[in-house]
């Protein structure tokens, strides 16, 4: 039963943010969601027109 007092205590031990810092993780949780979605959309983009350059190419 060690293990999960011990869980406990850790628990009690942590500090958690505020409410100012969980709305400023929020944002950067957001920010970075879109950065890279932005990037992973460009690089799909510029796939797919390749792609369809190589096939056309061709026929």
């Amino acid at each position: 039963m060690g293990f999960i007092s011990g869980i406990f205590t850790l628990l009690k031990e942590t500090t958690w943010p505020n409410r100012k810092q969980r709305w400023k993780d929020f944002i950067a949780v957001l920010e970075y969601t879109a950065f890279f979605t932005i990037i992973i959309f460009i690089f799909d983009h510029l796939l797919s027109k390749g792609i369809l350059s190589i096939i056309t190419y061709f026929n």
